[in-house]
Parts: structure tokens; C-alpha cells; sequence
């Protein structure tokens, strides 16, 4: 192997772009070229791409979104635009690719490998939910931001004596909604992994208001509902009425946590050492605290764990 090309697919996270820096880093480290290719799968297909050098991943470890920037693409769906794809590849000379994203970013990549070329993936989402490693890059910072925004709410919603829902991101997984929530005692926490019950939630919040509480702070995973959806089935239910605050792609930027720059470049490493030693179809991650690679379709038949103690935690101390 001689070069590997590194791409960022689906929505942007944290950390990206120190993970690019790695794999670049790492390659070069190693005797390798790499090669970026911009705007993910749909940059691939149309060839845009350019050798990059140590210079060209300087000073990006602490900024966030992606240099190679991202999109969403369709033709990479058919089979014809995956042949386009892998004949970029091998028109380039590269002989692995390093895709980094979520899980729609590692199905592309399961598909390369299947077509006889080798890919590894690194998990790049704030949604947490890839299969296979307890963390993914930016969700600590994404949580970092959450908790952030939580607080700051927590003090209008004190000064008013009132109660805000707070939308945040995580598509099909709690995991991001849960986590915040816990970290900022929010009273109700609603995921997509434990159906809510509207009684038990009136209930708290009248018990709250009882016993003198000035503020109640309710956090609603997009993959439920939306924060106005979930506001309107409150007002209709027990008049309580809220305010709304739907965090949306602040969620997605800024610096990424000191956490995130070091699993990223963990993760980048270890991709590039996958690869030369002529591995595809494969991930890494992390469990329990260690780097591991591991076979993308193992883990997404096994499917992702959730954490049912956290949110019974989370229950416990909001009472």
C-alpha cells in the first residue's frame, strides 16, 4: 500500500478535523501519500480530490467542522455511482480509504469493501449510535455544548418560574439527550429508547410546584418528537404552559473538547495501521478505554447498547 485516501461523510462533528490531521500525520509517518477527497461520497465520484501534505493539516486540531467539508449523496446509493467511485480510486492510485462518520457514511464504506476495496471507518457523529465503540467523535463536545445551553436556560426559566422543553439532536439515539440531561438535571428526560408517560410527567411537575420548585427543565430527544409537538401534547393534557428552546446546529460546532482531540487522533492512527496491514471492511473505536478495531458488519447486526441504568439514574435523582 502506498497511498490511502481519507473522506468525511454525513453530518459534521467535532473532531474531524483532527482526525483528518492524524491519518494524514500517521500515513505520512509511515511512507505513505494521502489523498483528500472533498464534499465525501459525491466528491469522490466526480474525482475531486487532492494530495495532501503535513501543511495541509496544520493548525486544524482545534477547529471544528471538516476541511474536506461533507454532503449527502444519491448516486452513491446505485451501483453505478459506486463504480464511478472505486474507478476514482484506482485512477488516483489509491489502495484504502479512510471514511469517517456515522453510520449511513460506514454502510457506503461496507459496500466498497464488499466491491473488493478496503475501507475503514472512523465513527465522526455527535449522535453516539455507531455499533462497536462506547464513544464517537463530537459528542463530547456536543454534550459540552448542550450542558451549556441547559444551564444558561435553567437561569431565565428560574428568573420566570416556568417550565422549558429544550430540543436536542441525536436523530434515532437518546444517547446525546440523555447524557444532558443527567449532567443538568433536567427534571424529565425524553428519549426514542423508553416510551414517556405523559401522567407520570404532569405528576412530577405538579409535585414540583407544590413543594415551592421555581423552574422545571424537560429535554426531548428529536428522535421523539419536536420540542413544539411535545409543548402542544403538554398544553392539551394539563394547561401547563412552556416555553421552547430547540438548540438545533449550535450542536455541531465550535472547538472540540480536549476528549475529542485525543480520541480523534487515536482514531486516525489506528486506521491508517489497519490498513497497512491490509485490512477492510473494519472500524475502530473505543471500549473500555481501549482502541480497538473491529468488523463493521458484525457490529451493526449485533446493534447498539443502551445504558437503561443511566435513565433510571436520571429518574431517580429528579424526583
Amino acid at each position: 500500500m502506498k497511498r490511502i485516501g481519507v473522506l468525511t461523510s454525513g453530518g459534521d462533528a467535532p473532531g474531524m478535523n483532527a482526525a483528518i490531521r492524524a491519518v494524514v500525520r500517521k500515513a505520512i509517518y509511515e511512507g505513505l501519500e494521502v489523498v483528500g477527497i472533498f464534499h465525501g461520497y459525491q466528491g469522490l465520484i466526480e474525482g475531486n480530490m487532492e494530495l495532501l501534505t503535513l501543511g495541509s493539516v496544520g493548525d486544524i486540531i482545534q477547529r471544528g467542522g471538516t476541511k474536506l467539508f461533507s454532503a449527502r449523496s444519491l448516486e452513491f446509493r446505485t451501483e453505478e455511482g459506486q463504480q464511478k467511485a472505486i474507478e476514482q480510486l484506482k485512477a488516483n492510485g489509491i489502495d484504502g480509504l479512510v471514511v469517517i462518520g456515522g453510520d449511513g457514511s460506514y454502510r457506503g464504506s461496507m459496500t466498497l469493501t464488499k466491491n473488493g476495496f478496503p475501507c475503514v471507518g472512523i465513527p465522526g457523529t455527535i449522535d453516539n449510535d455507531i455499533p462497536g465503540t462506547d464513544y464517537t467523535l463530537g459528542f463530547d463536545t456536543a454534550l459540552n455544548t448542550v450542558i451549556e445551553c441547559i444551564d444558561k436556560i435553567r437561569d431565565t426559566a428560574t428568573s420566570h418560574d416556568r417550565t422549558f422543553i429544550i430540543e436536542v439532536m441525536g436523530r434515532d439515539a437518546g444517547d446525546l439527550a440523555l447524557w444532558a440531561g443527567l449532567a443538568g438535571g433536567a427534571e424529565t428526560i425524553i428519549i426514542p429508547e423508553v416510551e414517556f408517560d405523559m401522567e407520570e410527567i404532569v405528576e412530577k411537575l405538579k409535585s414540583g410546584t407544590a413543594r415551592g420548585k421555581k423552574h422545571s427543565i424537560i429535554i426531548v430527544a428529536e428522535g421523539v418528537m419536536s420540542g413544539s409537538e411535545f409543548a402542544s401534547h403538554l398544553m392539551k393534557h394539563a394547561n401547563i404552559d412552556t416555553r421552547v428552546s430547540v438548540l438545533g446546529h449550535i450542536q455541531r460546532g465550535g472547538s472540540p473538547t480536549g476528549r475529542d482531540r485525543v480520541l480523534a487522533s487515536l482514531f486516525g492512527a489506528r486506521a491508517v495501521e489497519v490498513l497497512l496491514a491490509g485490512h477492510g471492511g473494519r472500524a475502530v473505536g473505543i471500549q473500555n478505554h481501549q482502541v480497538v478495531d473491529y468488523d463493521m458488519n458484525e457490529a451493526f447486526e449485533k446493534g447498539e447498547d443502551f445504558d437503561l441504568l443511566m435513565y433510571q439514574l436520571s429518574k431517580e435523582l429528579s424526583i
